[in-house]
């Protein structure tokens, strides 16, 4: 068959290119595409079922990127040796996506959707996950699947205090703003990030400058879709069944019964019974009148209803579903050092939303294994989030963290990382369990860790907090209103979840999603400042309960000492096949690791014992220390034999006290004088370098009897006599060194 691939390329006008094609693979699936910025290849495709499965009202879309170990020339490090599931750091990249392209999907359309992304090439320099949703956007516009796009996605770095568009991965250690940021030809509608202590106004200046990219990458994907044909029109379909007369009728029985109850403060139960009951009252009262269709629309219906009605209050009263004013921060509180076994913990509470979060040191061998193509390597932080049913009030199995956990969980962790002392010794785990929820988990996730970490003795550099702001707008009027702490239903009914995380100083990482068209960046600044002024009333909050990191550590936390040794010494403190290493651990109580760095040895020693870490210490030193003639040493025995005893004076190294060394006064044997195990002073008299023995003496440690007179020195025939029994004992000493 004829290769028909259509070619178009996008210049960022500094000499970088990305190039768009079609039609050379894939070409079974509905729209498939390969974007290329220099060697990095990205494969995306798209598959949309024709019909939508029956009692489904929502859109089923999954987006899966996935990185091919082959695009880095690396076989997986795995057991299996093959990709398996997808790491976090895949999840992530699939979640930028999915939130960029799922709110332009029409309401009413329901059939499974699948985007695949597939890593097939790489350049370690040029990092995908700004790429993804370009790649995934032009394949949905060259398909006739219902999608309102195209969209983009760019990176945004400052550098130098100039911002640059995607930069690449070794510029972004020098940046001190890393942004994903998305959104159509008008409209931003989602940002994902991490920055140093910059100022709002910061902020909403990348953001306008990430927009103007976007923009002409749309225009790019429209352009590559003339090439092609044209955008193909919208197949048809019918996945939902409606009735404007039902919908009348809903609105007409509930509207006011919400908006009146919606006027009074509520808790999150009492809304959830109140709105339930009036929906069950309903379908009760006309009995079997309505059938399961009808009962699927009344639903849909009610919700809808709902929205409007709790929308139009909030805006015309200007109050929330719980009585708080637009501005206002729900009651917290907050306490540390909760667990008494843990090395931090804390409890942040803000209204119904819950955390318990601990702390965990570790050392070296504590690290997590990364293992993915573009995420190789070791990481000493880790943040694990959890959301157990019960939190929310309902069942659900613990089946491990979803995608909504890994991603809540990224964002905590890279607010907290950024606080994190330069050098960090530790291996650091945090957990947070929610215990109870209703808005912004996440939020509440970064505060407790951030308690946490300071009631562990961690010196971080700023205590952080966190605030998702909310807004409900109407485009008709004009009329909006921004809410800061969202809850639960704030969310869901709301236009924009936008959780800001920072210090005092500034803005150290953001998450926003923007459900409405329309949104200025004028109202975006007024949200900014607003919730700069939500999160330095949480900071004082925290503030009261713990205002700075504990100065010592807990007495249980383990301590860390290390040791630098010379390369060279590296297998002697290790030993054949660990031996050495792992006596050292056993007997002292230890974790020892030891690694290479810059030519030299590091040895890591983690115990919660000071007595074994000490021991272990001395043990390491004495092993990496060189013997030097005339040295006093405190030895133990070894061994005895008939001449002497053999005497071990530092870790691994032995010498031969002959028994004439021992004492100014002549033995005749060695029985009674010393025992194995007996600890004993000595002096290094003499090294033979070329054997490597080494003489010991004790009796040179001795104070001389008075009156002593050295023996007299025997005849020829005694001399000749003692050094053959000195060469005996050479032999017998070479064994002993043999076995």
């Amino acid at each position: 068959m004829q290769n028909k691939a259509i070619t178009k390329i996008f210049n960022f006008g500094d000499g970088r290119e990305i190039s768009i094609e079609t039609g050379k693979l894939a070409k079974q699936a509905n729209g498939s595409v390969v974007l290329k910025m220099g060697k990095t290849m990205i494969l995306a495709t798209v598959v949309s079922a024709e019909e939508a499965k029956e009692d489904i009202d929502f859109l089923p879309l999954s987006v899966d990127y996935q990185e091919k170990f082959a695009s880095v020339g690396r076989i997986p490090g795995s057991f299996l040796r093959r990709e398996s599931r997808l790491s976090d750091y895949e999840i992530l990249i699939s979640r930028l996506v999915d939130r960029a392209i799922r709110p332009l999907f029409p309401d009413d359309y329901h059939a499974d959707t699948q985007v695949n992304l597939f890593l097939i090439s790489s350049d370690e320099n040029i990092l995908p996950d700004a790429l993804v949703g370009f790649a995934a956007s032009a394949a949905l516009c060259i398909t006739d699947i219902p999608f309102f796009g195209p969209i983009s996605e760019v990176r945004v770095g400052r550098i130098d205090g100039k911002f640059v568009i995607n930069p690449y991965k070794d510029e972004l250690e020098k940046s001190d703003i890393d942004i994903i940021v998305s959104g159509t030809e008008t409209e931003l509608n989602m940002v994902e990030g991490e920055m140093i202590n910059i100022s709002e106004n910061d902020m909403l200046e990348a953001l306008k400058f990430a927009h103007e990219f976007i923009k002409k990458q749309c225009i790019f994907q429209l352009e590559f879709c003339e090439m092609i044909g044209g955008k193909k029109t919208f197949r048809e379909y019918s996945h939902e069944t409606n009735s404007e007369e039902l919908k009348e009728e809903i609105k007409k029985e509930f509207y006011q019964k919400i908006y009146d109850f919606s006027k009074n403060p509520s808790d999150k139960d009492q809304r959830n019974k109140t709105f339930k009951k009036l929906l069950d009252d309903y379908l009760t009262s006309k009995g079997e009148e309505i059938t399961d269709e009808q009962k699927v629309m009344i639903k849909r219906y009610f919700g809808k209803t709902k929205k409007e009605a709790v929308r139009n209050m909030v805006l015309d009263t200007r109050l929330r579903l719980d009585g708080r004013n637009l501005d206002e921060i729900r009651p917290i509180w907050c306490e540390v050092d909760y667990l008494p076994s843990a090395h931090g913990s804390s409890i942040f509470t803000r209204g119904e939303t819950q955390s318990l979060t601990s702390v965990t040191l570790g050392g070296k061998l504590d690290q997590q294994l990364l293992d993915s193509p573009m995420n190789h390597g070791f990481s000493n932080f880790m943040l694990h989030y959890n959301f157990p049913g019960f939190s929310t009030g309902e069942v659900k199995p613990n089946r491990g963290p979803g995608r909504r956990e890994v991603g809540h969980g990224n964002l905590a962790a890279r607010s907290l990382k950024k606080m994190l002392p330069e050098q960090a010794n530790y291996t650091i785990r945090i957990v947070s369990d929610i215990l109870e929820s209703n808005g912004s988990s996440s939020m509440a996730t970064v505060c407790a860790g951030s308690m946490a970490l300071f009631d562990a003795g961690i010196q971080m550099k700023e205590a952080v907090s966190g605030i998702a702001m909310g807004m409900i707008s109407d485009s008709e009027t004009g009329r909006y209103a921004i809410l800061s702490d969202i809850l639960g239903d704030e969310d869901h009914l709301g236009d924009m979840d936008f959780k800001i995380v920072g210090t005092s100083k500034g803005i150290v990482a953001c998450q926003m999603d923007i459900k409405v068209e329309g949104l200025s960046y004028e109202i975006l600044a007024e949200a900014l400042e607003q919730s700069r002024k939500g999160r330095l009333h949480i900071l004082e909050k925290m503030n009261q309960t713990i205002a700075s990191p504990n100065e010592e550590l807990k007495p249980h936390t383990p301590r860390i000492e290390k040791i630098v040794i010379e390369k060279e010494k590296i297998g002697a403190v290790i030993g054949t096949g660990g031996k050495v290493i792992q006596d050292i651990q056993a007997k002292t109580g230890t974790t020892i690791s030891i690694e290479e760095v810059d030519n030299k040895g590091i040895v890591e020693i983690l115990s919660n014992d000071m007595d074994g870490m000490k021991n272990a210490k001395a043990i390491i030193l004495g092993i990496i220390t060189d013997p030097v003639e005339g040295t006093i040493y405190d030895g133990v025995v070894k061994g005895i034999q008939d001449f002497g005893a053999f005497v071990e004076f530092l870790p691994g190294k032995q010498g031969l006290l002959h028994i004439s060394e021992i004492s100014w006064t002549r033995l005749n044997n060695m029985e009674g004088v010393l025992n194995e195990g007996d600890p004993i002073k000595v002096k290094l008299i003499e090294i033979d370098n070329k054997s490597g023995k080494f003489r010991l003496s004790h009796k040179v440690l001795l104070e001389k009897p008075e009156g002593f007179v050295e023996p007299a020195p025997r005849p020829q025939r005694d001399r000749e006599e003692n050094r053959n029994s000195n060469r005996r004992d050479d032999r017998k000493h070479d064994n002993r060194h043999r076995r």
